[in-house]
């Protein structure tokens, strides 16, 4: 960091950003040829419900190495849908982690189920199967493990926990972790299904999207059904049989994926892997950048895993400054670097308070971490500069908030 950065005023109060404009946290890639990808459809006889969407599920299953994956119209869909497939319904309990976006635990909801939370490790904010194993109960029917910031979760160690529960299935929310691994094994071959998200800040976009991969066939058979009102047959199938002939069998959704935005999705994963090469280069850069920050510690990396750095997120030691998060949060912000907050954790909702009476004290570890993360920009777009302008307003921001009795202690 330039020296007179050291001495600088604060954008918060009054002096000249870091940078001139705002940098996300998140941004999608579109190139030419997502684009070209996309007019082919719209020139096509099928804009729905048509040959692509066949296509990109088995282009999206070879990419995890998955024999099935369903594509729906979002991640909270996707959720959905294999809650469904597994037949969570009234009386059911679903362990799930409260640092998640409130879609794990929703899907759970959305079928009648009761969510329950089970803490997370202190130093990856990843569900502890010490935890789960204090919380299952007869009635737990399923185990939703996310893998938080993208990488997975400890599933040898939750496989063991259910190796004598068989109506208990294992759910991986991988939807931060395309293109993780645990050791040779592909995020998406780990759980009985694995659900991910294509959103736009995700590492492949559909603009909206959602996927479930899976090795049994007749769970996927269950999604696509349910994603399609709960009808047997859809269109095309209905078409090659020159039949008008349908049933309901289940209370489904309209959950499906368009030809349009398949094509987006068959175009976008060709770049996956130097989607997510270029995230972990980025993360190993802030890693060697904060090392001599002790304010400012990124989340710990599972050993033999390969993480796909969805998010960085990092622990600000608010101990050691005269500022909380809050104000950090403020600070960044105001140097315009897009600061976020992954995330309130899932039991603080109003809704969770008032429908399951939950409330602190519940998960300490994730409340804990809570108060102090924030998650730095990171997207494969990002220049060498962009990378530098974190670093640079974050280290800003600390020197203004460091406490004078813990100047000494920084490492050199």
């Amino acid at each position: 960091m330039p020296e007179d950065l050291k001495t600088a005023q604060l954008a918060l109060h009054g002096g000249a950003p870091v940078r001139a404009t705002l940098l996300p946290y998140g941004r999608h890639e579109i190139d030419e040829d997502d684009v070209a990808a996309v007019a082919r459809v719209l020139r096509s006889d099928w804009l729905t419900g048509g040959p692509a969407v066949g296509e990109f599920e088995a282009a999206f299953a070879r990419a995890v190495g998955a024999p099935d994956a369903v594509a729906v119209s979002n991640g909270t869909a996707a959720l959905h849908a294999a809650m469904f497939a597994i037949g969570i319904g009234p009386g059911d309990e679903v362990i799930v982690p409260p640092m998640t976006f409130a879609a794990s635990a929703n899907a759970a909801v959305y079928q009648g189920g009761t969510p329950v939370f089970a803490d997370v490790g202190a130093d990856t904010l990843l569900i502890d199967p010490a935890r789960v194993a204090e919380k299952m109960t007869a009635r737990t029917r399923a185990i939703v493990a996310v893998d938080y910031t993208g990488q997975p979760c400890d599933y040898d160690a939750l496989r063991r926990l259910t190796a004598t529960r068989p109506d208990v299935t294992i759910v991986a929310d991988a939807c931060h972790a395309l293109g993780a691994r645990d050791r040779d094994r592909r995020v998406g071959t780990l759980a009985d299904l694995s659900v991910f998200s294509l959103h736009p800040v995700k590492h492949v976009t559909t603009g909206e999207g959602g996927v479930v991969t899976t090795a049994d066939p007749a769970l996927a058979g269950r999604m696509r059904m349910f994603r399609n009102h709960g009808i047997t047959v859809d269109q095309t199938q209905r078409g090659a049989r020159a039949s008008w002939l349908y049933e309901i069998v289940e209370l489904g959704h309209n959950y499906r994926l368009t030809d349009i935005q398949c094509a987006l999705g068959l175009s976008q994963l060709g770049k996956l892997a130097a989607r997510v090469a270029r995230r972990q280069a980025i993360a190993q850069e802030y890693t060697r950048a904060f090392a001599s920050l002790p304010e400012v510690r990124p989340l710990a990396v599972r050993a033999d895993a390969s993480h796909a750095y969805h998010l960085f997120v990092v622990r600000v030691d608010t101990a050691r400054l005269s500022a909380d998060r809050a104000t950090i949060f403020a600070a960044l912000r105001r140097e315009n670097i897009g600061v976020n907050v992954h995330y309130i954790p899932v039991h603080y909702h109003p809704f969770y308070r008032r429908r399951f009476g939950f409330g602190p004290g519940l998960c300490p570890v994730a409340e804990a971490a809570y108060e102090q993360i924030l998650t730095l920009p990171m997207f494969p777009a990002m220049t060498a500069r962009d990378v530098q302008d974190v670093v640079d307003a974050v280290t800003k921001v600390v020197e203004a908030f460091r406490r004078d009795d813990e100047a000494p202690r920084r490492r050199s």
